[in-house]
């Protein structure tokens, strides 16, 4: 994937990306993550699925600093990502290194914004155009990335006139433009037609083939919303991490079935992956 500067490398140094152990989050006395034991290393695609209210975007809010683990006198967690202990980095540095595109970020729809302009203002945070001066290679990594998701057209269309398709791979080049090391999709097709959605997916497998993309975790409902970049799988169910580990491993019929709590038929044909009620 062309980028405007170099990677730093950092997380090619590093054994892993994500490190969690024992993790837990409590809110109102309610245990939402329970125990979560979970390890991302360098080189893997993750993707994560469970039942609604298993806890997956809760398990990404943690990631990106939107959730604090929860401590008790007797707690014993790690939670880190790329080094970074959560609950104690500073925001502003995880920002710079987790890229975040969700199907829930309302607050940019009504953004009156041209595409590029809410592209570049990314690289400050914000989601209007300041006075902030922007190199040349701001301007050729945005327009780089536009190619990449196959968007270019859209550059100096205004973000709230986009369709819902055309929104998330815009954001997803948003959430790219900081060169993050981690790049954390929750739930990009949520709302897409099947002809949106795949072109989404191509997308993603494109920025998966660059030995240069960041590490990918891809939170979904439905295995079919898997590319076949993905390399590994984390189902979850009431909170907790049941099963994880390399992809083919991790979706099988018994422990996909267990997770979603109905007899499930799942196969995979040419990468791509499939499920069915088994019946």
């Amino acid at each position: 994937m062309p980028r405007a500067k170099p990677l730093q490398g950092k997380i090619y140094y590093m054994e892993h990306v994500v490190d969690l152990h024992n993790v837990e989050v409590r809110r109102d006395n309610n245990q939402i993550l329970k125990d979560v034991t979970w390890t991302v290393n360098a080189g893997e695609n993750w993707v994560i699925l469970g039942p609604n209210g298993a806890g997956k975007t809760t398990l990404v809010n943690l990631l990106t600093g939107r959730v604090f683990p929860s401590i008790s006198p007797d707690s014993k967690h790690t939670a880190k990502v790329l080094d970074y202990r959560l609950g104690r980095v500073d925001l502003k540095d995880l920002r710079t290194i987790v890229g975040m595109a969700s199907s829930g970020e309302e607050h940019l729809v009504g953004s009156k914004l041209a595409v590029m302009d809410l592209l570049l203002s990314a690289l400050y945070g914000k989601i209007f155009r300041g006075r902030e001066e922007y190199e040349e290679q701001d301007l050729s990594r945005a327009s780089d990335l536009l190619h990449i998701m196959g968007v270019s057209y859209l550059a100096e269309r205004r973000f709230s006139t986009l369709s819902e398709g055309e929104r998330q791979r815009v954001l997803i080049c948003r959430a790219l433009m900081a060169d993050p090391e981690v790049l954390i999709l929750d739930e990009p097709t949520a709302g897409l037609d099947l002809g949106a959605r795949e072109l989404l997916m191509m997308a993603l497998e494109e920025i998966g083939k660059d030995k240069n993309a960041p590490a990918m975790i891809l939170v979904t409902h439905h295995v079919e919303e898997i590319p076949r970049c993905f390399t590994h799988a984390a189902l979850m169910n009431a909170g907790s991490i049941v099963a994880a580990g390399p992809i083919e491993e991790v979706l099988v019929d018994d422990v996909v079935s267990s997770a979603f709590g109905l007899p499930l038929k799942v196969s995979s044909t040419d990468g791509r992956w499939s499920a069915r009620a088994d019946y």
